[in-house]
């Protein structure tokens, strides 16, 4: 069997010399990636979808690109910026979205660091729908982001219910800096606000018509498996206990407190999705299914959470 091409079988003087186009690169990236043995769970599907962001961005460009402009030929500076995210990527194992600091979720672009994890949740679909059936647009005035890192899913919310304030909550004051980043550059200081709190303990009486949350869900056990992409991420925003429940029940316990009579709960629990069934058997969790695919994502209602929590 052919051993795949690796990155480190490439002399840069060599890729500059022979490669030319846009087109070039995205192919010899896309086969130095593949090569790699990468994970590719940080918002992209496989290698050629992030060989194309990754040369894109180091033209200064961004996806979709016209078909004329994949044939124009490179500039040794710009071939050689391609060769040194190429190279971070791989040897580094740093996720693109890192690299390029920038993730897109719900149709909007974040910056991105170290600091919060890389956007990649399927609620992104969920916030397109308005929540429908679930709720109605004019009947949400506001929204509440528990959990909020780079605050993409408040922030995706206030583009969704342009008539809702919306508050974004979290432990760090790192992810925090980034998410109130996101507040100003995206345009949404005037109904958005960051504040920082484990859970609801700093939101007083605070009460929303909506909670989205992706809590941290990952039991430890999984969390030292995951490859080594995974470790760029700040585990603060992972690991979740032994069954991965540990924020989830605290959120289950006080939710209800902080919704409106009409008030619903989203949580993206993931893996930690059978352990909560387990633990809960008597509550009737909504699980909705995903066009883009996706799971481990549940609703529940304010009723609902009073009546069992």
């Amino acid at each position: 069997m052919n051993k795949p091409i690796r990155f480190c079988d490439y002399k840069p003087t060599e890729v500059i010399e022979s490669l030319h186009s846009v087109n070039d690169y995205i192919r010899w990236a896309t086969t130095c990636l593949n090569g790699a043995e990468l994970s590719f769970g940080h918002g992209y599907a496989d290698a050629v979808d992030e060989a194309l962001v990754l040369v894109l961005h180091g033209i200064n460009m961004r996806p979709p690109a016209i078909p004329e402009m994949l044939q124009s030929r490179l500039s040794q500076i710009e071939k050689e910026r391609i060769i040194d995210l190429l190279r971070q990527r791989i040897d580094q194992r740093i996720p693109l979205a890192y690299l390029i600091q920038q993730a897109p979720f719900a149709g909007l672009d974040f910056y991105v660091d170290e600091r919060v994890l890389i956007p990649r949740s399927p609620i992104a679909e969920l916030i397109e729908q308005g929540f429908e059936p679930w709720l109605q647009a004019q009947g949400v005035t506001r929204v509440l982001d528990l959990c909020c890192g780079s605050g993409c899913i408040g922030i995706a919310c206030a583009h969704a219910f342009p008539e809702a304030q919306v508050d974004l909550a979290d432990v760090s004051e790192d992810a925090l800096a980034v998410a109130q980043r996101n507040i100003e550059e995206l345009g949404v200081d005037e109904n958005v606000t960051a504040i920082q709190s484990d859970l609801f303990s700093n939101l007083n009486d605070r009460v929303y018509d909506l909670i989205v949350t992706n809590p941290p869900y990952v039991p430890q056990a999984s969390y030292d498996e995951l490859p080594e992409e995974f470790e760029r991420e700040p585990e603060l925003g992972l690991v979740s206990g032994q069954d991965g429940l540990d924020h989830i029940a605290v959120i289950l316990k006080d939710a209800a407190k902080h919704l409106s009579d009409q008030g619903w709960l989203c949580a993206e629990v993931g893996e930690a999705s059978e352990a909560l069934e387990q633990r809960w058997p008597h509550v009737s969790f909504l699980w909705p299914e995903f066009e883009r695919g996706g799971e481990g994502i549940f609703l529940i209602d304010a009723k609902s959470l009073k009546q069992y929590f």
